[in-house]
């Protein structure tokens, strides 16, 4: 489920509803997958990009993320979906730094 979740949150859903990729395609390349450094990585690449074409979009999204985790805790929610969301931003931040230094 955490999966779904995060292609939802991440526009990857969107994205390949609008290539004509059909919901049965979709689960079914889904459904067995876990969530792994390859689907992390992807989706901190699209952040990276987020980034770049909007400046300040993962700063914002980060916050936003860290506050809904905290709110998960306090309330006793399962955190799994809000701690992958960070891991995904926190991974997106350190890519844009590497590009960051490597362009001095």
């Amino acid at each position: 489920m955490t999966v779904f979740q995060l292609l939802h949150w991440n526009g990857s859903l969107k994205a390949m509803r609008e290539r004509q990729c059909s919901r049965q395609e979709v689960l079914a390349h889904y459904s067995h997958r876990a969530l792994d450094d390859d689907i992390r990585n992807q989706m901190a690449m699209d952040w990276v990009n987020r980034e770049q074409n909007s400046p300040g979009a993962l700063s914002r999204e980060l916050a936003s993320t860290e506050r809904e985790l905290d709110e998960a805790r306090l309330a006793g929610k399962e955190l799994r979906f809000h701690k992958e969301k960070k891991d995904i931003l926190m991974l997106a931040a350190g890519q844009l730094g590497s590009m960051h230094s490597s362009n001095c």
